[in-house]
């Protein structure tokens, strides 16, 4: 099974060239977590571009934008929602984590310089 991309659309993942363009390493983890978790049967896909949609379409609609856009933030929302949605986790779940991650250090995951 393989995640149906939309190739236009407002759920169109950001291409160049025809290829998926990710600007930092954790933006790829994002995406290939959604991926795996839905050829896993944890969420349907519409279910997941439902989420997708309504997150892109409230931050446009925001009139005062605190962050700028980041598909993959919006990306990684949705699939927060999604699996809240179908009880693969619960919304403390991911406070928890997601306080727990932000405490950890820029670039604590990987190195600037190569090895």
């Amino acid at each position: 099974m393989s995640a149906p991309l939309d190739i236009e659309g407002p759920a169109a993942p950001p291409r160049s060239n025809g290829e998926l363009v990710f600007a930092e390493p954790w933006e790829s983890r994002a995406f290939g977590m959604a991926v795996t978790l839905y050829d896993a049967g944890v969420f349907t896909w519409p279910e997941f571009q439902a989420a997708l949609i309504a997150r892109i379409t409230t931050w446009e609609a925001a009139a005062e934008r605190d962050e700028p856009y980041s598909y993959y933030g919006l990306w990684l929302a949705a699939l927060e929602d999604v699996l809240t949605s179908v009880r693969a986790v619960s919304a403390d779940e991911v406070i928890t984590r997601a306080r727990s991650l932000a405490q950890r250090p820029r670039g604590h995951d990987h190195s600037d310089h190569p090895q």
